[in-house]
């Protein structure tokens, strides 16, 4: 079997374990059917995910130009906390991110490789949860914008982790905590202003990965400098793609990149 197209972020589905989709312009492969399968992945080029060019890409499979001008890209996607459209002032398209960013948003806390803390849009529950290869997760504050979401993360930044160590994650080295434990100690230190969206006796969400068989040194592939690899798929989890000789491939971080893949 082969197929060539665009990489974009895999689509995922909740079940047992996660359901994995790598989806081109006019197909699509389920990944989950391709473990123990030899996977050839060779680099075409490239096709920027906004001008659609064969530009080289620079961050998030937009090319150097669109990354800068873009409003999917603007710095209030990173950093919530700079969001304005609920002031009705513009960073780069007030339609766009009045329409993004003035809608639910959840703050949560997630382990992946230890607690972390994230905000996320209501819509994207579990999937975001799902990307960054949590095993289980728990809503802190359902808020009705961005802006209120960010200035929580960021208050809660100061008690706990913000950061999902991937090494840790692919590896499966995960620290055993209590998200309710930690939820209920975070409270005290949500701003006044969000205090009111607070959830409380919610449950932890737990999720389970298509991984047969966890690497134990981490090699990550980069199509720039190998592009043409081989190998036997052995896991899928958050973003990645794990391998038999403990290769892994970011499939996010290789967004707007061009690729042949051969399955045998």
């Amino acid at each position: 079997m082969q197929y060539q197209g665009v990489l974009t972020k895999m689509q995922t589905e909740i079940g047992e374990p996660i359901q994995y989709y790598l989806v081109f312009e006019s197909d699509f492969i389920q990944v989950n059917q391709l473990l123990d399968k030899t996977l050839n992945i060779s680099f075409v080029g490239y096709q920027c995910l906004a001008c659609g060019e064969n530009k080289k890409i620079y961050r998030q499979g937009y090319c150097y130009d669109d990354f800068y001008n873009r409003p999917e890209v603007g710095d209030w996607v990173m950093r919530p906390e700079l969001s304005t459209a609920h002031l009705n002032v513009e960073d780069r398209d007030l339609e766009f991110e009045k329409k993004v960013q003035l809608q639910p948003h959840i703050v949560y806390l997630a382990n992946s490789s230890n607690i972390k803390v994230g905000v996320t849009r209501k819509s994207q529950v579990p999937t975001r949860w799902i990307d960054q290869g949590a095993h289980e997760a728990i809503e802190i504050v359902e808020v009705p914008n961005r802006y209120l979401a960010g200035i929580t993360e960021v208050a809660l930044k100061d008690h706990i982790a913000d950061k999902t160590n991937w090494r840790k994650m692919l590896t499966n080295q995960v620290i055993d905590e209590d998200l309710l434990t930690c939820r209920d100690r975070l409270k005290e230190f949500i701003p006044a202003e969000v205090q009111e969206y607070y959830i409380a006796n919610n449950k932890e969400t737990e999720l389970h990965f298509p991984v047969l068989r966890y690497p134990e040194k981490l090699k990550s592939l980069n199509l720039e400098k190998t592009p043409e690899y081989s190998g036997v798929l052995k896991g899928i989890k958050g973003q990645y793609l794990i391998f038999e000789d403990n290769t892994v491939f970011n499939v996010r971080n290789n967004e707007g990149y061009v690729v042949k893949l051969t399955v045998s």
